[in-house]
């Protein structure tokens, strides 16, 4: 039986799926509900977002957590179906929310995160999704393990996989998808592996292929404010277009530890974590980056920026500004 097994640097994408060939068969698992926990706050969280004024973060063992006090504390949520790792958020609204993650489990929230309701799942592979963007309280998208493309335009009543197009230089759509998110005018961009970023202009029902130049895997990216593009990933690579993806310019982060994070902030600054405890800071629009180090080098896993303070997540789960 062929197996194949992909880790991504401490599971900080939670990316150790397993998938068989084709025709081998593999029983279904049951998914138990998240333990609630006192130590829910230290689980390592890989997605956060916001649910208007309220902050959400996802990580491993189905762990959910809510701060509405800008960051200052969390508490876990109330309900949620799995204890599956879960891997991205993203908020249409103060109420509707989706988070995704192993299993190719999708769960949708219509109370800003308190309570989680499975809407996909799937038990018998553990095809697990990276990425998810919401444009709306209907069209959203999530990406994930070989080209794994789901779309919804009905809230996520039915989800619908997308088949890619083939590469550029030919092959099959097999690249791993890592990460989503839209620019303002609606057009949605994927990091991805060797160096790809996919772009959608129409909600995710057809795509193409941006090339960067880059042959690494970017586990992140965002659009700033006035367009320009940011995607990061191993070793620190961080690159950059400021036409919509057509061209794009490598950029020295400063970093040799791989970014996992990237926020732009109120003010315009733009702001990136990373493993090692790496921290990232752009006051000309991602152009150059000044980098430093926590002093306990403790693993960044995602980050976002709240009234004024930026509330970094870890593989510890928060992480505590005192070690900057």
């Amino acid at each position: 039986m062929k197996r194949f097994t992909l880790s991504i640097a401490l599971g900080l994408l939670a990316a150790a799926g397993m998938a068989h060939a084709e025709g081998a068969a593999t029983p279904a698992l049951k998914q138990q509900p998240a333990v609630p926990t006192t130590y829910a706050s230290e689980a390592t969280i890989l997605g956060a977002a916001h649910a208007s004024a309220r902050i959400v973060g996802v990580g491993d063992y189905g762990v959910v957590l809510l701060s509405d006090d800008h960051g200052k504390t969390f508490r876990q949520a109330r309900t949620v179906p799995v204890s599956s790792t879960l891997t991205s958020v993203s908020f249409a609204d103060a109420k509707n929310g989706w988070a995704v993650g192993h299993w190719g489990v999708i769960l949708h929230t219509a109370d800003g995160g308190e309570t989680w309701a499975v809407q996909r799942s799937d038990m018998n592979e553990d095809r697990p999704l990276f990425g998810v963007h919401f444009f709306d309280d209907k069209d959203g998208v999530a990406v994930g393990l070989w080209s794994l493309v789901l779309a919804t335009h009905d809230g996520g009543a039915h989800w619908v996989p997308v088949t890619l197009p083939a590469p550029p230089g030919g092959g099959r759509a097999d690249r791993n998808l890592l990460a989503a998110f839209a620019d303002a005018n609606g057009t949605l961009f994927v990091a991805a592996e060797r160096g790809m970023v996919l772009r959608s202009r129409d909600r995710g029902r057809t795509w193409d292929y941006l090339d960067t130049g880059y042959k690494g895997s970017f586990w992140t990216g965002t659009a700033l404010r006035d367009g320009t593009l940011l995607v990061g990933g191993l070793r620190g690579s961080m690159y950059r277009s400021a036409d919509g993806g057509a061209h794009w310019q490598a950029i020295d982060s400063g970093a040799k530890s791989s970014i996992t994070g990237i926020v732009q902030t109120k003010d315009g600054a733009v702001e990136a974590v990373g493993l090692d405890g790496t921290m990232l800071e752009s006051g000309d629009a991602g152009a150059t980056f000044k980098a430093r180090q926590r002093g306990d080098r403790l693993s960044l896993t995602s980050i976002v920026a709240d009234a004024g303070r930026l509330i970094r997540f870890s593989k510890r789960g928060v992480a505590a500004q005192d070690a900057e």
